[in-house]
């Protein structure tokens, strides 16, 4: 009993070291999670017929609409409601063509604004929804509200999000935890603290993709809480690309407990028997001799061999355990898939063995006990490992990148780009802070108390359990104090090495970080991706803008004697070819201004094209007219147009516009 007090006495002391970084995590986890938003949309509505707020003369047929990239749907993921919430559509929307839905309707269909709701998910397995409006014949008053159709946000959003965070958590300190032991600190498999670490990341990981199963028909679907435990949903989930991914990650957390096992348990009790055994006393003979160091030598093989085969099924489990989110989200679409599997599968272990790796270590410093602390070499070797992480993490980070961005403006002009920065500054400031951690660890002694002093430790504190009568009060508290005196002894000798301490301080440091990047890595993944946005806003834009003529109004004042007035430009229909281009200038009070010359110049600065001039011809007082006017590709143009309302006075006035 006084045993059992004394360990829970000491486990209570070294959990205050821990409070800086606890405070840390719920904060940083507090911060994303309540300020939540509905998950990002990697796939984005580009377009639409009938086009949104458009009036139309007769009712369509059927309503499509065109996506960035392909979606997965149901029979209820496109819906069209009349002015009074009734569906006028038939049901089960049908792939028209690449990545254009359509769903058709009833004929018939009176006039009025009718509402368009999509609910679909995306190729990387995120919910995508949103809804727009359409008239036919004029616009009326509706029913329908629009609001709460954003998919992934809610209770259901904040719950998936944190089975999210805690299945990448739990990742890492299962893989890097295990990858510490094996690589770095063989001793460390019989430590119990570091078993507890690996064996929560497990757990951890076991219990997130439990619950993101049980999520993930609500996340996608309705968003109700109710529909949590819903087993048809269940069963919809597991025919999906992200459900056959979970139960593989399932699979394989199975064949990690069989891994787990074999570590703590026969690599363990290995270890005891290499270390209890060897030669016996000085009276044994030359034979014995011999045949002890035979057998040791071949316990030494076995255990090197066990060693290998632990490491080989290790790499496999956690590679598998890393596929499952590669197979899954950004890197299965996309820009060339089969390079970014692989690739996002190598990152995800890099990540894991760095970061996994120093919890491990930073388990080992603050809580394995003085008779156990973790040698200098081992700390080293875990530099090493740590520092080919970091590279293998920078190459495949800057791939990624690119892929995922594709421009240097998505750095700073997508949600995306900018997480991506705060993230490449994280990482950064890890690295400065795990170079602080190096030179201690060149510092550290190689022993950090003498043996016998720890000896002297353990055997008082034996002795003080020893005499305690089992009946007393007195006695028990007695044993207690004993038992906190021994622990404060035992603490002190742990911490006598100076740099052993400053040490633990920069690891704390960097897994306080850590923690924050990882909160990073995970809304990342929830992120869309600054190439699919940018491209979505593009064609958004160039769709826009082929709803109609384009019309440009500028002011202009040429200086000199009633030199004020506006010019219009319109351009029909403002597309790739040929266009009728319409030159209209007026006085300030409206009327027609009869002017000597117009010009008009059409520049495109991101293809370096023009400017092409242009020289309208005069049709009537203030009206300049022409025919033919041809734009060869589409983009951001800058339209000058130069008024002359003098011999002398003569003003350019310009302006931008998406034409194509």
């Amino acid at each position: 009993m006084t045993q059992t007090i004394a360990s829970r006495f000491r486990n209570l002391q070294s959990l205050r070291n821990f409070r800086t970084l606890l405070l840390l995590f719920l904060a940083v986890s507090g911060a994303l999670l309540a300020g939540a938003a509905p998950a990002s949309a990697h796939a984005a509505l580009t377009g639409s017929d009938p086009k949104q707020g458009s009036v139309v003369d007769k009712a369509p047929t059927q309503v499509s609409l065109t996506f960035s990239e392909k979606v997965a749907m149901n029979d209820g993921s496109l819906r069209v409601l009349d002015p009074k919430g009734k569906r006028v559509d038939t049901g089960g929307a049908t792939n028209l063509s690449g990545t254009t839905y359509g769903v058709k309707l009833h004929s018939g269909l009176p006039d009025g604004t009718f509402t368009v709701t999509y609910q679909v998910v995306s190729a990387d397995s995120h919910p995508v929804s949103g809804a727009f409006t359409f008239s036919i014949g004029a616009p009326s008053q509706t029913s329908v509200s629009l609001s709460g159709q954003a998919a992934g946000g809610g209770v259901v959003g904040v719950l998936y999000g944190t089975a999210r965070y805690v299945s990448y958590a739990g990742f890492i300190l299962l893989v890097g935890g295990a990858a510490f032991v094996l690589a770095c600190w063989q001793r460390g498999a019989g430590v119990r603290p570091v078993q507890r670490l690996v064996v929560a990341g497990w757990l951890a990981l076991t219990g997130a993709t439990l619950a993101l199963l049980l999520l993930r028909g609500a996340y996608v679907g309705s968003g109700k809480v109710g529909d949590i435990f819903d087993l048809t949903l269940l069963g919809q989930v597991l025919q999906t690309k992200a459900g056959a991914a979970l139960v593989s990650r399932l699979l394989l957390l199975a064949a990690a407990a069989l891994f787990i096992a074999v570590l703590f348990g026969a690599y363990v009790k290995r270890d005891e028997a290499d270390a209890s055994g060897g030669p016996g006393g000085s009276q044994e003979s030359d034979e014995d001799a011999a045949e002890a160091a035979a057998a040791e030598k071949e316990a030494a093989a076995e255990k090197k061999d066990l060693t290998f085969g632990l490491a080989i099924g290790g790499a496999v489990v956690a590679a598998g355990l890393a596929a499952t989110w590669a197979m899954a989200e950004h890197a299965s679409t996309g820009l060339q898939p089969g390079i970014a599997m692989p690739v996002d599968v190598l990152h995800l272990l890099a990540v894991a063995i760095w970061l996994g790796g120093l919890s491990a270590l930073l388990t080992a410093l603050f809580r394995a006990p003085a008779q156990a602390q973790i040698d200098a070499a081992a700390v080293r070797r875990f530099s090493r490992l740590a520092f080919g992480s970091v590279l293998a993490l920078v190459a495949t980070g800057i791939y990624q990148s690119w892929r995922q961005l594709g421009s240097w403006s998505a750095f700073t002009d997508t949600a995306y780009g900018q997480l991506l920065l705060v993230k490449i500054c994280l990482v950064a400031v890890l690295v400065g802070i795990a170079s602080i951690s190096r030179r201690w660890t060149a510092q550290l002694s190689e022993v950090a108390a003498p043996e016998s002093v720890v000896a002297t430790v353990v055997a008082r504190r034996e002795k003080a359990r020893a005499t305690v009568p089992a009946d007393s009060r007195r006695a028990a508290q007695l044993a207690r104090q004993r038992a906190a005196v021994a622990t404060t002894r035992e603490k002190r000798i742990r911490d006598a090495d100076p740099h052993r301490a400053g040490l633990r301080r920069s690891v704390l440091a960097e897994a306080g970080v850590a923690i924050v990047l990882l909160a990073v890595t995970t809304m990342l993944t929830t992120t869309e991706p600054g190439r699919t946005e940018e491209s979505a806003q593009q064609a958004t834009a160039t769709a826009s803008q082929r709803s109609g003529p384009l019309s440009l109004k500028m002011p202009f004042d040429t200086g000199g004697e009633d030199g004020k007035g506006t010019v219009e430009l319109t351009l029909d229909p403002a597309r790739v070819g040929g266009n009728e281009m319409h030159v209209f200038v007026e006085r300030p009070n409206g009327k027609a201004f009869d002017v000597p010359e117009v010009k008009v110049a059409f520049t495109l600065a991101a293809k370096q094209i023009g400017p092409l001039p242009i020289t309208p011809d005069r049709i009537a007082t203030g009206h300049w007219s022409a025919s033919g006017v041809q734009i060869p590709m589409a983009g951001d143009w800058k339209i000058a147009v130069t008024v002359r309302t003098s011999d002398i006075d003569q003003t350019t006035v310009n302006k931008n516009a998406q034409i194509g």
